[in-house]
């Protein structure tokens, strides 16, 4: 398959997302993709992980293993493949800057691929999910990352193959970093083995879990109510 093929297979699809818009999905969308709007749910991710773990030192790793999911994925896709492929955003694409739906002028004014909102979600997704064993939770964490990656797609801020290979380089990177998180969290505490219709297999509280679901439940009826108002 030629390149060009593609590329225009890629905007097609980009079309369909893109196609649909109204002023209340438009600011939704603008309120979703900010990552101010997910102050609360990484603040009841560290609820959950200090309610957790007993010591400092497992806070301490797995916060740590939280930045260094970020940084990777930011790094990588801000600091060595963007500049390197140098994809124009759709908005800022010459060829296509004018068929799509740009919201509020909302272009971007880096690269396009590949997407590090992408990246960085379900890097952090993946990362939490092998981290609390939890069905609901696992659940929970992935719809958030792919929400985020619709709001991209809707926004025209990626194309899907940005998408796409971002959601891919996110899951490598948060699998590799649990395993760095295993390691060393075996030299730092001992065996745990947790048998509960409390806990999961892991050792997290379901009730601590339900507090993490229903600040992100919170947070989606807020940014809907938001929106509401302002359209």
């Amino acid at each position: 398959m030629e390149l060009q093929t593609v590329i225009d297979i890629d905007r097609q699809i980009l079309g369909v997302f893109n196609d649909h818009h109204s002023m209340f999905f438009d600011t939704l969308m603008l309120t979703l993709t900010s990552g101010a709007t997910w102050i609360p749910l990484y603040i009841a991710l560290l609820y959950l992980v200090i309610k957790n773990n007993e010591t400092m030192a497992q806070i301490g790793l797995i916060m740590a293993c939280c930045a260094l999911c970020f940084f990777i994925t930011e790094f990588v896709t801000e600091g060595l493949v963007k500049p390197a492929v140098a994809r124009p955003r759709p908005g800022n694409d010459p060829e296509w800057m004018y068929v799509i739906h740009v919201v509020n002028n909302h272009r971007g004014r880096d690269f396009s691929f590949f997407s590090a909102h992408a990246a960085n979600t379900f890097g952090i997704a993946m990362f939490f999910c092998l981290l609390v064993r939890n069905r609901v939770f696992s659940w929970l964490m992935v719809t958030w990352s792919l929400l985020n990656c619709y709001t991209r797609l809707y926004l025209a801020m990626h194309y899907p193959s940005d998408i796409l290979v971002g959601l891919l380089f996110g899951a490598c990177v948060g699998s590799l970093v649990y395993v760095i998180y295993m390691l060393v969290f075996k030299q730092i505490s001992p065996p745990q083995h947790y048998i509960s219709s409390q806990y999961t297999s892991s050792g997290y509280s379901l009730a601590d879990i339900d507090v993490v679901a229903c600040v992100l439940v919170l947070t989606y009826v807020l940014a809907i109510v938001f929106s509401m108002t302002l359209h």
